[in-house]
């Protein structure tokens, strides 16, 4: 993980750019792998290859934490708070972070699959690798929020409220923006920039030129243009 100023202010910023969390954890604590529990709070401690699968931490807190190299198959996270953490090869299909808040967050090479977000908040989070499939942000907000050189496919952005987001180096494949709300968003380093639904909400998001080459088809269709 990267060297990390606790309580992000950000670095230097080009223009209206996402603001990166820099986390700077203080020695973790082993956990010593008991169960996860609603409501529970975890300060300090490291997850190592820790099998939460199925395990149920709705309303948890997650502070200064490192999570690295966990199964989180179904796990219940829905209303938890990650705070000022660090989650490295996190693994699994169907995790719950539904309403959750996410603050100050790195998230890198993670390999999940229909991970749901909705009615999330994410804040000052980097996504750096791996691949997702089939995330769930409906109706999530997402400010200074960076996806850096991963995989989305199928991403869910539906009635989503997206401010200083960034995608850098990242495969965007059948985005759905229906009822999305963007401003400040930078897509010129999506490749490719695959969007199946809601071009409308595309003001408020840069693109580069080709990438509008490669929209033309799909911005006339839902437009009503007959292009012949």
């Amino acid at each position: 993980m990267g060297p990390m100023a606790r309580r992000t202010t950000g670095g230097s910023r080009v223009g209206r750019g996402a603001r990166r969390p820099e986390l700077r954890l203080p020695p973790p604590a082993p956990w010593d792998g008991g169960g996860l529990e609603p409501d529970g709070d975890y300060d300090g401690l490291e997850f190592r290859d820790a099998d939460l699968a199925g395990q149920d931490a709705a309303g948890a807190r997650f502070m200064d934490c490192a999570l690295r190299g966990c199964a989180v198959d179904g796990t219940r996270l829905r209303h938890a708070r990650v705070l000022d953490s660090a989650l490295a090869g996190l693994r699994g299909v169907g995790t719950d972070l539904s309403e959750a808040t996410l603050r100050d967050v790195e998230l890198t090479d993670p390999r999940l699959g229909g991970t749901q977000l909705h009615g999330a908040v994410l804040e000052r989070v980097v996504v750096r690798g791996g691949k997702i499939d089939f995330l769930n942000l409906r109706m999530a907000r997402l400010r200074d929020v960076v996806f850096e050189s991963c995989v989305l496919v199928e991403p869910d952005f539906g009635s989503a409220r997206l401010e200083r987001v960034e995608f850098v180096d990242c495969a965007l494949r059948g985005a759905d923006l229906t009822g999305a709300t963007l401003k400040d968003v930078d897509l010129r380093g999506a490749a490719p920039l695959e969007i199946t639904r809601g071009l409308d909400r595309l003001s408020g998001a840069v693109i580069g030129a080709a990438q509008l080459l490669d929209l033309a088809p799909a911005l006339a269709a839902a437009l009503g243009i007959r292009v012949e």
